[in-house]
């Protein structure tokens, strides 16, 4: 990555990063109470461009999903949410990837390394929708890491909606929960889906990937 200004655009994205993820917070409920009476009809779009901003972050988008289902009831909660989650996560793939991949690539020339990479060239849609489905995997951590390999933006934006889809609608529609106690039909149901998720990547283990032991580009 010898070119200046994509090195002063990474110096740029790395200060101000570090800058927002230090002040950014997640706004509790009676904050977007407050904004919604504010903002009136244009309060859907503030609370979408916000779930996109705070999800580019590694900050948990659970209180936002809840709250989705608080503020706009089960179906444009659902909708708010899950179109944001995916939108978030595909802005992350390509911002990434246009400041750090280029660099990084050339490097990861272990054998392992480049198997991996290959497979999710050829199907990272399975392995990027059996780790939405599991809620133990940060969300903004994997874009990032997504972003660093091969696997292709359609693809990638197609799995992240399907899915993030059972999870995403399962926290707006249990938006109980924000009174700390879990429902445990909900913490079955986020179990399966776990379990789902280890299935699929397990399967995708299993499948042969074409050869190609060279980086292309």
């Amino acid at each position: 990555m010898r070119d200046p200004r994509r090195i002063a655009a990474l110096l740029v994205a790395v200060v101000a990063f570090v800058a927002l993820w230090m002040l950014l917070d997640v706004p509790d409920l009676a904050t977007l109470r407050a904004w919604a009476d504010q903002t009136g009809p244009w309060f859907p779009v503030v609370f979408w461009l916000l779930y996109i901003l705070i999800t580019q972050f590694p900050i948990p988008r659970t209180v936002m999903t809840i709250s989705a289902g608080i503020l706009f009831g089960t179906v444009q909660g659902i909708l708010l949410a899950l179109t944001a989650t995916t939108v978030a996560g595909t802005i992350s793939l390509l911002i990434v990837r246009f400041l750090l991949r280029d660099w990084i690539e050339p490097r990861l020339t272990h054998p392992s390394v480049l198997a991996i990479n290959q497979r999710l060239e050829e199907r990272g849609w399975l392995a990027i929708l059996s780790l939405r489905m599991i809620a133990g995997i940060p969300f903004s951590i994997l874009n990032y890491t997504a972003a660093l390999t091969r696997v292709r933006v359609v693809p990638f934006t197609v799995a992240t909606l399907i899915g993030s889809a059972p999870g995403t609608i399962l926290v707006t529609i249990f938006g109980d929960t924000l009174t700390g106690e879990a429902n445990p039909v909900f913490i079955a149901i986020m179990a399966v889906l776990a379990v789902a998720g280890l299935a699929g990547l397990l399967i995708d283990a299993r499948l042969p990937t074409r050869q190609s032991p060279t980086l292309d580009h």
